[in-house]
């Protein structure tokens, strides 16, 4: 583990768990009986807590790893090839987010459904990675400690202000552009807070590459994040509390009282400072392309069961129906074949495109020679019609 590449191995680990952590949360969230959740049940209220974990642990370790390709480049700036990367897989998640909530049958009808225009986390993610481009862009030709400060000032920003903006629906926005701003309409994920976690995770990964070759990174960072993490779950709530007590001021007492992102934040930190300890046993080929494949999952995983294009998945049969004995082993299940059916899909991922483009050119060509026919049978019945009516000579 003396090269850099093999520091980044950990953190495909995080994204694995990551993943698999929201797989078995979307099937036992989406498929339970409402009558089994029960908070005061301790496995319950375990596993609900756990949840939690998952998405803020998702979005930072996407914008660490994206943040260290990103600025171990040496060109800088516009020349650096990552920005232009960058760009095509931040509107390349956009447009997957939205193809996976479109319906075809609603297509075929003429209708676009509202839910096609809600924001999930593939929404999010994309955008966040346009944000981070765009904080390297502008801060590239300044001082080295600008674009990290500016990472770290978002985060703050929009922990400590989530209590003034979450109570608005943003109206005056086309709802298109609201959803991305508030959960009002149904949006799952909204672009603030979670892009919080995204910058945090860019900033550590500024911090990680700064002193990638040390050989004593890992003797500082592990401490640092369990000190950081175990102070922001059991201190931060006091901290806010105090400063609303000494200032008066009711954004503090209002943090105090919902400090869910900050207490996450911790959360993460003790995760990676855990996978940081075990990253040498967590070498394992397949677990690590578990990592790497994390879109290729989260795309079967939303087919299969929030049924997308057709509106026929596991969701739509058995929503909040099934009981503890069903829903966990099936959530297991729907691991194992959603992850599998994932790593065939990498294995063959070349040989799929060249087919679809395969597929497509030949579509093309067919349309374009049946344009052709079409338009000579319009043309020469016009004509007809014309010498008919004496409008045209022969």
């Amino acid at each position: 583990m003396n090269n850099s590449k093999s520091r980044l191995f950990f953190l495909d680990a995080i994204r694995a768990w990551a993943i698999l952590m929201m797989l078995q949360g979307h099937f036992i969230d989406g498929l339970l009986d409402n009558v089994f959740r029960d908070d005061s049940n301790m496995l319950f209220s375990t596993w609900k807590y756990f949840r939690g974990i998952t998405a803020p642990v998702f979005f930072t370790v996407s914008g660490f790893i994206f943040t260290y390709l990103l600025i171990r480049s040496k060109e800088t700036g516009w020349s650096n090839p990552r920005v232009k990367k960058g760009i095509k897989r931040g509107f390349e998640l956009l447009v997957i987010a939205y193809l996976l909530r479109m319906n075809i049958f609603g297509l075929f009808k003429g209708e676009i459904y509202d839910s096609f225009y809600l924001v999930d986390v593939l929404h999010c993610i994309g955008l966040s990675l346009l944000f981070i481009i765009g904080f390297y862009i502008l801060t590239f030709a300044k001082q080295k400690w600008i674009f990290p400060t500016i990472l770290m000032v978002t985060t703050l920003l929009l922990f400590v202000f989530e209590p003034v903006y979450k109570t608005s629906s943003f109206e005056f926005l086309p709802q298109a552009l609201a959803n991305y701003l508030t959960k009002a309409n149904g949006s799952v994920f909204t672009i603030i807070p979670w892009l919080g976690y995204a910058t945090i995770g860019s900033f550590m990964s500024v911090i990680f590459s700064k002193y990638q070759y040390s050989k004593n990174l890992y003797n500082y960072i592990v401490p640092a994040y369990i000190v950081t993490g175990l102070s922001l779950l059991f201190l931060s709530s006091d901290f806010f509390l105090a400063i609303y007590d000494a200032t008066g001021i009711t954004l503090f007492q209002a943090i105090f009282n919902n400090n869910y992102l900050f207490i996450r934040l911790g959360d993460v930190l003790i995760v990676f400072s855990i996978f940081i300890l075990l990253r040498k046993y967590l070498m394992n080929a397949t677990w690590l392309r578990i990592g790497q494949s994390t879109l290729s999952i989260y795309i079967i995983h939303f087919i299969i069961l929030y049924g997308s294009f057709t509106g026929l998945g596991l969701y739509r049969f058995f929503h909040h129906s099934l009981n503890p004995y069903v829903v966990v082993p099936g959530a297991i299940l729907f691991m194992i074949a959603s992850t599998y059916l994932a790593l065939k899909y990498e294995d063959h991922k070349a040989q799929i495109k060249f087919n679809v483009r395969s597929i497509l050119s030949t579509t093309r060509i067919y349309l374009e020679q049946f344009a052709i026919i079409v338009f000579e049978m319009l043309r020469s019945g016009t004509e007809k019609v014309l010498r008919l009516l004496g409008l045209t000579k022969n």
